[in-house]
């Protein structure tokens, strides 16, 4: 099986950095987190509205803390929290689907450019599809692969286990299981502006 916690070496990331800018996404890369955490901020103005996506990366990274915990920003995670799921499903979902800066990680990029995200719920997709005016996604190198193929194959043979466990322990439960319900592959954004990627060569996330 693809070792999908190596780092990409340099050559193939240039490429994959190359291929996304034709398919209208803007790259970035970084040696470390920090630095990319300072680029982060510096794209997302103060008092801005923004949605931090359920994410290891943006959690181990201190992304999520510092939107939802510094005051800093308009935190959509914030007032979701507020409100109650049975009473304000709609409002919720409306709310968490349309931010004005959306914030998370993916599961694979391929040397061509295209990105695929996984889903339990689907919760995120919208905003990432079309609702968002600003996409960032912070991305260990690590999860960039070859082509299609070896995107599900990271999907499903090594991020899927990885979730279950992670939710087993999340809840104490070692029956829970988590599942790929859904499954978005951007393959070109026409709106260069709107979705950028900030490569980090750290193996951080799944």
């Amino acid at each position: 099986m693809t070792n999908f916690n190596k780092l990409a070496p340099d050559a193939l990331l240039d490429k994959t950095v190359k291929n996304l800018k034709v398919n209208g996404i803007e790259s970035f890369v970084f040696e470390n987190t920090d630095e990319a955490k300072k680029k982060l901020f510096k794209l997302i103005p103060e008092n801005s509205e923004v949605m931090t996506m359920s994410s290891e990366t943006l959690r181990l990274s201190g992304i999520t803390k510092e939107i939802n915990e510094s005051g800093k920003y308009n935190s959509v995670k914030n007032e979701l929290n507020k409100m109650n799921r049975e009473t304000d499903s709609l409002k919720m979902q409306k709310l968490g689907s349309a931010p004005e800066y959306c914030l998370g990680s993916v599961h694979a990029v391929t040397s061509d450019g295209h990105v695929f995200i996984a889903s339990n719920t689907g919760s995120q997709l919208s905003a990432y599809v079309y609702g968002a005016s600003h996409v960032i996604w912070v991305i260990g190198t690590q999860k960039i692969v070859k082509d299609d193929k070896d995107a599900i194959a990271r999907i499903y043979d090594y991020i899927l286990p990885k979730e279950s466990v992670r939710l087993a322990e999340q809840y104490g439960n070692p029956e829970i299981k988590s599942n790929v319900s859904k499954i978005l592959i951007v393959n070109k954004e026409f709106n260069p502006d709107r979705v950028k990627i900030l490569f980090v060569k750290e193996e951080i996330g799944f």
